[in-house]
């Protein structure tokens, strides 16, 4: 029983996944954060992009 507790503590395979998973995770909010602090200029940009469409449809 001791041996398998010692293989399993000297196992990292699931702490790489959850470095992996918290990184990912620090990545999106990171990408969320910006996405939110650039949401007028992306609304104005967006905007001005669907007017030269709808103005060069008709």
């Amino acid at each position: 029983m001791k041996s398998h507790f010692s293989r399993l503590w000297k196992d990292e395979s699931a702490a790489n996944a959850v470095e992996y998973g918290i990184i990912a995770s620090l990545i999106a909010v990171g990408i969320v954060a910006v996405l939110i602090g650039l949401r007028g200029q992306l609304r104005t940009l967006f905007n001005a992009v669907i007017r030269r469409t709808t103005v060069n449809e008709g």
